[in-house]
């Protein structure tokens, strides 16, 4: 993952602004410290911060075209970048870069080329020829991307809200799936896929087609010239895609350079149930797997900087980005630079433990189009930040936009969750790689019940938070907490623990607003908590919550919710 910042149309364009620009711009090194680029044109600054994975020796950005006149900042990978350079055999690139195909397509087909990407991307490119430009962002918000506004009239843009929460008077998290153009002074969306409207699909179930759709997405993400292993928590997601890429590893031009043989990693508490299961399933597939272990107090103890860091107050999402973050910065001291990682099959196929209660086939399909919209707000922020903040990139094959529209034009009926059918939770997603001759996962595996990342790391963790928390936050202060935030007003000590850490460093009141709320159990949207009214009493987003679902869920009791001792 790199680190962009455009500051677009301000009034000073004096070398205390270039001054100015640098320092907001360094903010972001811990994206790409691999180096740093700045162009300047008049009042407008495109600055990059590079984590060099393509073409690591010639693709410093920012990027051109033939003759300089449009220039472009980018973050992400463009996969199909191959195939597109065939479409532009007129033109001169300058570099081996995946990403300076952006600058050629602007110029071949104006404003409407952004639909012709396959990636993961947020990139902003100015023509200096008319002093116009535009700023996209990929189709679910992988890459992460912020638009501000000063008060001299400038537009900015970052990766991270740190670097412009300063020096905009109101900015906004970046809509996936959206372009913004001076021309027209607003975002419009470039991504409209059939799934976007809601409409219930009725196409029926294909296994093969959708095991080669996803063999496909992550054979496309191999792509990289610099060491890489996948981010492995023994659960189904993670797993497939470890199998899948240790497969297809053999037959990729990346074995040339760094082996045949994948790397996989675990974090967890001694003892937990990821561990043992990422173990498993790293000696099934023949990966060289490295564990790692955190303790609760070390988890603790880095709260303050993965919340510096991601830029959330959101409860679930802190949770889980901690062992992250903790993990991340031991990958990247081995000397690896990317990764691939499960994130967003459960929002795809309904895996979260709640779906258990959909009612029908209608309203499954919905919550999960609401899901898919909500990722960049909370899985994807997490998986980019929390490995972003040590120079690693992390790629999602399940978000892959081929992948998506092929599992979304599926009948939810084959999705609903039916005991009956002995259908489990994604139960079309294990069935389509339950393969007898020639299997992928050990069966166990293949049918292991989801577990929330910040549950899986071990239970003792999330416990060790809300301990934590209510020793630093009294009862008087959670009673007086809708004075204190009257907007999103944390519920929980824990939630409220952590907004005060991120008022610490994000003070405005646009800052704030970036994280969404409402009530969520098991991280179901609110409209999914009116599916058992028995949750509304017990507002956690551990899957644990998920009463009378998941099989070490917390027990409701008289004045209040106690985890149960046994498995049931």
């Amino acid at each position: 993952m790199c680190g962009i910042l455009a500051v677009l149309g301000c009034i000073d364009n004096s070398q205390a602004k270039r001054s100015r620009v640098i320092e907001l711009s360094r903010r972001l090194r811990h994206r790409g410290p691999d180096w740093s680029g700045l162009h300047c044109h008049q009042n407008c600054y495109l600055s990059h911060q590079r984590l060099a994975i393509v073409d690591p020796t010639s693709g410093d950005q920012p990027l051109y075209n033939e003759d300089k006149t449009v220039v472009v900042t980018v973050n992400g990978e463009i996969y199909n970048h191959k195939q597109l350079r065939e479409k532009l055999k007129s033109h001169q690139f300058r570099t081996g870069s995946d990403c300076e195909v952006i600058a050629h397509l602007y110029e071949e087909y104006g404003e409407d080329f952004v639909d012709m990407l396959d990636g993961m991307f947020s990139f902003v490119l100015l023509d200096t020829r008319d002093k116009s430009f535009i700023a996209a962002r990929d189709a679910i918000g992988i890459t992460p991307l912020y638009i501000g506004w000063g008060l001299d009239g400038s537009v900015l843009f970052a990766s991270e809200m740190k670097a412009l929460s300063d020096d905009c008077e109101q900015f906004m998290s970046f809509l996936p799936g959206h372009i913004y153009s001076s021309k027209q002074g607003a975002l419009r969306r470039w991504y409209n896929p059939p799934w976007y409207s809601e409409k219930i699909p009725s196409t029926p179930y294909d296994p093969k087609v959708l095991r080669e759709a996803f063999e496909k997405a992550v054979f496309k993400r191999l792509m990289t010239d610099v060491p890489f292993g996948v981010l492995l928590s023994g659960g189904l997601d993670s797993s497939l895609v470890a199998a899948v890429a240790a497969r297809q590893l053999a037959n990729s031009e990346v074995a040339c350079q760094w082996g045949s043989q994948l790397h996989t990693f675990c974090i967890g508490l001694k003892g937990s149930p990821d561990l043992k299961a990422a173990k498993e399933v790293a000696d099934y597939i023949g990966t060289r797997h490295h564990e790692f272990h955190f303790t609760v107090q070390e988890g603790i103890d880095a709260l303050e900087e993965v919340i510096y860091h991601i830029e959330t107050y959101d409860v679930t999402t802190i949770r889980a980005s901690t062992p992250m973050f903790l993990m991340s910065r031991k990958i990247k001291s081995l000397g690896v630079k990317m990764v691939l990682s499960g994130e967003g099959s459960d929002e795809i196929f309904g895996g979260y433990l709640y779906f258990h209660k959909a009612p029908n086939k209608e309203e499954f399909h919905e919550e999960t189009c609401r899901k898919i919209k909500a990722l960049h707000l909370y899985d994807c922020l997490r998986a980019n930040k929390s490995t972003a903040a040590w120079g690693l990139e992390a790629r999602v094959p399940f978000l892959d936009k081929e992948f998506i529209n092929i599992a979304m034009s599926i009948d939810p009926e084959w999705k609903m969750i039916r005991p009956d059918l002995g259908r489990i939770e994604k139960w079309i997603l294990r069935n389509a790689f339950d393969d007898d001759k020639k299997p992928y996962l050990p069966k166990h595996i293949l049918y292991r019940q989801k577990e929330q990342f910040s549950d899986g790391v071990g239970y003792s963790w999330i416990d060790g938070l809300k301990d934590h928390a209510n020793k630093q936050v009294t009862d008087a202060m959670l009673i007086n907490a809708n004075f204190i935030y009257p907007e999103n007003t944390p519920t929980t000590k824990e939630g409220y623990y952590y907004r005060t850490i991120f008022e610490k460093f994000f003070p405005k009141n646009a800052a704030r607003s970036t994280v969404p709320g409402g009530p969520s159990v098991a991280c179901s949207t609110a409209k999914a908590v009116e599916w058992d009214a028995a949750w509304s009493e017990n507002p956690d987003p551990s899957g644990r919550a998920a009463l009378g679902v998941h099989a070490s869920a917390y027990e409701a009791q008289k004045g209040g919710i106690a985890e149960k001792i046994a498995i049931a």
